[in-house]
């Protein structure tokens, strides 16, 4: 039989390893405390060379102290009553926003993304129009490097959304944005993603007896082709988009809002005086109540309300399969302002106002990824 190790030395190896281990999870944690502080650190000059961006572009940018945390799973800055107004060269002069606090959040799982969690109650102000706003959950997530997927730049996610307005509150259950980039160099397109579920309007909204106060879902897919020009100049970059072939793609668009469905895809641009123009095309089932919804809150005229009324109860056909509301597919064109559905005129859009919201210009997104 073999002899038995001496019981001081077994005691010796567990020692030295128990020393091993000690001094592993030491340098493991003096390593992980290194870089949550280059972390936070690429944070805090990252959210001050925005901060001086803005100011520079003419916005007045104020907020309290940024706090650091996080450790040891994430790396935050937590920035305290931040505010945000557009200066007087800006437009549309007046916007503002101001919450009670905004978190930035990298993972250590996810170094490439950044997290921007919006807790509280947010303030907006627009032309005039003030918001409240406040969420169970919202978060934007952003790139930070410059070879980040660009099909996926930006996701913003919200649950259970209240948005207090002069109309009334109204809430949704859950909202989510994507947008992203796609195409060869020389022809780049921008997408946008859009889902909507549980929308409750404000109770006095009009013209929603018929429908009922709640949107169970709207789903929007949007490209855009070309990029807009450059300078600050609105009415500049929106020629110079249309002259380069852009165009504004709605490839689907879906609702479904009490017993009225409606589906459309469209193909719009900018004609000669910089309007809005295109043709499209929208299938709608329940359309009755639509109209008279369109109708009550002044969207429709009265003779634009039923001719198009007509128009639906002519082309309305049962669906193939015998179940469900018959369904009208009808051509949509919209050209010099006029807004005609099969033919027949419904109305005369404003104006668009390129000088009332003339374009920021934006930075360089190699400025934002840094």
């Amino acid at each position: 039989m073999p002899a038995k190790p001496p019981r001081t030395g077994r005691r010796a190896r567990r020692s030295l390893l128990l020393l091993a281990f000690i001094l592993v999870a030491t340098a493991l944690a003096a390593g992980h405390a290194l870089l949550w502080h280059r972390i936070v650190d690429q944070l805090a000059e990252g959210f001050a060379t925005w901060t001086a961006l803005r100011r520079a572009e003419g916005w007045g940018v104020a907020h309290g102290p940024p706090q650091r945390g996080g450790w040891p799973f994430a790396a935050t800055i937590t920035v305290a009553k931040p505010r945000l107004h557009a200066g007087p060269d800006l437009v549309p002069s007046g916007a503002a926003w101001h919450a009670e606090a905004v978190v930035l959040r990298i993972s250590p799982t996810r170094p490439d993304r950044l997290i921007l969690e919006m807790p509280g109650r947010h303030h907006l102000r627009i032309d005039g129009a003030v918001l409240s706003v406040m969420a169970e959950s919202l978060h934007v997530a952003l790139p930070l490097r410059a070879d980040a997927d660009p099909r996926e730049a930006v996701a913003a996610e919200a649950r259970r959304l209240r948005v207090d307005t002069p109309d009334g509150t109204a809430e949704i259950g859950s909202a989510s944005l994507r947008i992203g980039e796609s195409g060869d160099g020389a022809q780049p397109t921008t997408s946008l993603l859009l889902s909507v579920a549980g929308a409750t309007l404000p109770p006095g909204l009009i013209g929603t007896a018929r429908l009922g106060n709640t949107v169970e879902r709207i789903a929007l897919d949007l490209v855009l082709t070309s990029p807009p020009g450059p300078g600050r100049d609105a009415a500049q970059r929106a020629a110079a988009w249309r002259e380069g072939g852009g165009t504004l793609e709605v490839r689907r668009l879906e609702a479904r809002w009490g017993e009225a469905i409606a589906s459309a895809s469209a193909t719009l641009t900018l004609d000669g005086a910089l309007q809005p123009a295109g043709t499209g095309t929208v299938r709608l089932s329940g359309g009755d109540a639509l109209l008279d919804a369109a109708g009550n809150a002044g969207l429709l005229s009265p003779l634009g309300a039923a001719a198009a009324r007509v128009a639906l109860r002519a082309l309305s056909r049962a669906p193939p399969s015998g179940d469900g509301p018959p369904q009208a597919e009808l051509p949509l064109m919209l050209r010099n302002r006029s807004l005609s559905l099969g033919g027949i005129p419904l109305a005369r859009l404003p104006a668009w106002d390129w000088e009332r919201w003339r374009w920021i210009a934006a930075p360089e997104p190699s400025r934002l990824r840094n």
